[in-house]
């Protein structure tokens, strides 16, 4: 009975172990783009080769297929400890930035996006079945998170815009 439970004991510390090495690991770069806090849009200009380095950052760790605009992890990833679904390096829709899709719904993203910014999102609405928030942070650089009004939604869009088509 003893040696079952030492067994049982070593499964579970085995375990835990390989649960330990599968959890999503922040990445800073990633998250300080989506949180307007670098822009590529000014490393254009001003520091290509950060720029450069971005770009092999994302090819190294994300995948992309196809015509799609976004690109997938290759291994778990988090943004302040919620994982990362998608990356939009350049684009969504009629907006031009840095956005991730989140495995987390609005309340849980905005949290972690008020909490990287330093500052509350301001300008919130519910409209067309969606909920979204922006904040301003420079000229030309707006944070802003959105996801659908159904409360039973789990992935929530955020990102730092540099030019928005309305």
């Amino acid at each position: 009975m003893l040696q079952a439970h030492r067994y049982a004991l070593a499964a579970l510390a085995a375990l835990g172990a390989v649960c330990a090495t599968a959890r999503a690991a922040d990445d800073p770069g990633i998250a300080r783009m989506a949180a307007c806090q670098d822009s590529w849009a000014d490393w254009q200009k001003s520091d290509p080769a950060r720029l450069k380095a971005l770009g092999e950052h994302i090819q190294a760790g994300f995948t992309h297929k196809d015509n799609d605009p976004f690109a997938v992890p290759v291994k778990p990833v988090s943004f302040d400890g919620l994982p990362i679904a998608q990356v939009f390096p350049s684009s969504v829709g009629m907006g031009v930035g840095f956005s991730l899709t989140l495995d987390a719904n609005f309340d849980k993203a905005r949290r972690a996006l008020e909490h990287r910014i330093g500052k509350p999102l301001g300008h919130c609405e519910t409209s067309d079945g969606m909920r979204s928030c922006e904040l301003q942070i420079a000229e030309q650089r707006t944070a802003t998170i959105m996801a659908s009004d159904d409360p039973k939604a789990v992935q929530t869009l955020i990102g730092c815009y540099y030019f928005y088509e309305k």
